[in-house]
């Protein structure tokens, strides 16, 4: 069998598709990645299908050595990529021989990387999808949701085609450098359960991402928001759903969610907004904006367009630019 060898695991290395889909009834939560748009842009680079299988690397710190003949990419937060101890730009598509050693330092702006490979890394499904949820001990490499260990192989194909020099446009690769993200919201029917003004304080407010945040939910610290009920009847719960504990600090639900709960719900973020979330280290910072449903469908649907539409660049030349010398250019007179 041939593929990536796992020579360090770094922090948090999850396999994950597009997601587990109609698997609510039995219990089972979606999982997939947090960062659709980093994930999906990954694939492509590698010419893969939009569900491939890659790897979420959370922070960093991931090193595989290759067996293969391949291209891989590396998209979402920035985290130093080095192919054979030479710096390799991220976004862009790079070819790989077997024996090249593939590294990733550790995240200096966002919280998340996506490495992709050509024809997505080949693993056995569970419930029909290969995503890892930990939480519910499910899918990856062992399907049981552990987390890559040292020692274990990605499988793979051999493709000649090595795809290197593709990169995505530079105007559509997102800037995490600043630790913060307005969040547009949907109003959901529980909102009659928040007055105006619980309302107006909720849309005006910054929040903090606290530590208490992972795939499951990122907890936010802020402006207390009161409902005027206590609780409801448990229910289905969807992907960015705001949920409001007694203590009042908003809960918003990601990819590892339970799959029924019983807190009031103001509302839910816009499915594109959640990899912005996600992207957050503690400390960062949320505000929030409500939009309509019409608007919502609009944004999905632009989006959309937008990303079917890109021509992926193809200067060998290519490199972009990390958030710092971002910053950088920004200040000079």
């Amino acid at each position: 069998m041939t593929g990536l060898s796992v020579i360090q695991p770094g922090i948090f290395s999850l396999p994950q598709d597009s997601g587990r889909f109609g698997q609510h009834a039995v219990g089972l939560t979606t999982g997939g990645p947090l960062d659709s748009n980093a994930f999906r842009w990954a694939n492509r680079l590698c010419g893969n299908a939009p569900e491939a299988t890659a790897i979420e690397v959370t922070i960093g710190g991931l090193v595989l050595e290759s067996t293969v003949q391949t291209c891989i990419a590396l998209t979402g937060a920035d985290i130093p990529l080095t192919i054979n101890k030479k710096p390799a730009a991220l976004w862009q598509s790079h070819a790989i021989n077997p024996g090249d050693r593939i590294e990733l330092g550790f995240a200096t702006a966002g919280s998340r990387g996506y490495l992709a490979v050509a024809g997505g890394f080949h693993i056995d499904p569970i419930f029909n999808s290969a995503s890892t949820v930990p939480r519910e001990a499910l899918g990856g490499l062992t399907q049981d949701g552990t987390a890559l260990q040292t020692g274990q192989l990605l499988p793979c194909e051999t493709v000649k085609d090595s795809r290197n020099c593709q990169a995505v446009p530079r105007h559509l690769v997102p800037d995490y450098g600043n630790n913060s993200a307005l969040l547009r919201v949907v109003l959901g029917y529980q909102q009659e359960a928040f007055s105006n003004l619980q309302k107006q304080l909720f849309f005006t407010s910054q929040y903090v991402v606290t530590e208490s945040s992972d795939r499951m939910g990122y907890r936010l610290k802020g402006s207390k928001i009161t409902p005027s009920i206590e609780g409801i009847l448990s229910e289905g719960i969807c992907l960015g759903a705001i949920q409001m504990p007694a203590d009042g600090q908003p809960i918003v639900l990601l990819n590892d969610r339970q799959t029924i709960g019983g807190y009031p719900k103001l509302g839910s973020v816009l499915s594109l907004d959640i990899g912005k979330l996600a992207q957050l280290m503690p400390g960062g910072t949320v505000r929030f904006e409500a939009i309509s449903v019409e608007q919502a469908h609009n944004f999905l649907a632009l989006d959309q367009h937008q990303f079917l539409n890109a021509s992926l660049e193809r200067s060998p030349e290519r490199k972009v630019k990390t958030s710092l010398e971002r910053k950088i250019k920004s200040i000079k007179p």
